[in-house]
């Protein structure tokens, strides 16, 4: 059996492949790329002759078919207005990818985000849309598949907090008895992820006036110190330099904030897992790692999942796929309940919404 995962990340879409449960397949396509000619990465895919495809879902839809994806569930995906998709590389690719693999009649299945998952309590849910896009839903599926493997237990008996630190955003995220139970996503994450600034403050957002999609792409560490993005290796090499210390320190305290909450929800954690394109830097993720050990007394693990150069997301996506094929990994998929996912990431807002 073969089956694919797809991560549409603000950097780069990543795809993994499996068969009977061993990775066939591993590719990364810049965005940028996938905006202009989505044909490539759609192809390459087709060409796998993949059993099922976990689509590009965004911030997620309750588990659904792509032939039976609404125009109301692709706005959901991206939550973008129309006017303002050409701005976003990310979100164009998504949107052209999609329509790409609905034209080719292929069998590909879109993941929900953390809010769909009733394993979150809904009072959890309240005026929150990004507890963790479905990208980062598959990153803590992958971090429960590789919690268990690692230390020889079964999936009810898995807890931890995973840090991802990504491109783009942050996202922390508590498993409790193998399930989700929280999610904190980039746009409410507690201090500047790489490019996107964080939880916005309220009053900052109503002096900018008009809150324009890109807003949310901007901000971050790169921004603060350097008014623009480098590439995450620069970063890294300039920590000595008094504007780039001072971001990755706001970086940091945001992540104690973040974590220091999942851990208070799960309040038994057995570690805590890192995961993400900046925790790939031994620099960055040693520090993070002294840190957290220091501060909160737990095991700090990479995340390993499968072997490949594909990042996390995707190769969760594919674990998922592989589970609702009802292969190798169907008793993960089934734990985590993704076939009980319902709503809509606008369900639990209770503000007024120009939707």
């Amino acid at each position: 059996m073969r089956v694919v995962g797809v991560d549409p990340g603000t950097k780069s879409f990543d795809v993994i492949g499996l068969e009977d449960g061993g990775i066939k397949l591993d590719l990364t396509f810049p965005s940028e790329v996938v905006a202009e000619a989505p044909e490539r990465i759609v192809k390459a895919i087709a060409d796998f002759n993949a059993d099922l495809v976990i689509g590009p879902s965004g911030y997620g839809v309750p588990l659904k078919h792509i032939s039976e994806l609404t125009e109301r569930d692709r706005f959901e995906m991206t939550l973008v207005r129309e006017e303002e998709l050409k701005e976003i590389p990310v979100l164009i690719g998504l949107q052209r990818m999609v329509s790409e693999m609905a034209e080719r009649g292929m069998n590909v299945w879109f993941i929900p985000g953390v809010i769909h998952l009733p394993t979150v309590p809904e009072w959890r849910k309240y005026n929150r849309v990004d507890m963790g896009t479905a990208d980062k839903m598959a990153i803590t599926v992958l971090g429960i598949y590789d919690q268990a493997k690692r230390l020889g237990i079964g999936y009810g008996e898995v807890s931890f907090v995973l840090l991802e630190v990504g491109f783009g955003y942050n996202y922390a995220g508590a498993v409790k008895g193998g399930k989700i139970v929280d999610g904190i996503g980039g746009t409410i994450f507690p201090g500047p992820a790489y490019v996107n600034g964080g939880a916005l403050d309220g009053e900052v957002a109503y002096l900018m006036g008009k809150l324009k999609k890109w807003h949310l792409f901007w901000g971050g560490a790169t921004v603060i110190a350097a008014n623009g993005i480098l590439p995450p290796e620069e970063f890294a090499e300039r920590l000595d330099e008094e504007p780039f210390a001072k971001a990755w320190e706001a970086m940091k305290d945001g992540f104690l904030k973040a974590v220091a909450s999942e851990l208070a929800v799960v309040g038994n954690a057995k570690e805590i897992i890192l995961s993400g394109r900046l925790m790939r830097i031994d620099a960055l993720r040693k520090d993070v790692e002294d840190l957290f050990e220091e501060r909160f007394g737990l095991p700090v693990v990479k995340q390993r999942g499968l072997e490949g150069k594909a990042k996390e997301a995707a190769q969760g996506s594919a674990i998922i796929a592989d589970g609702l094929a009802g292969g190798e990994f169907r008793e993960l998929v089934e734990h985590v309940e993704i076939r009980k996912s319902r709503g809509s990431v606008l369900d639990y807002v209770r503000l007024p919404l120009e939707v």
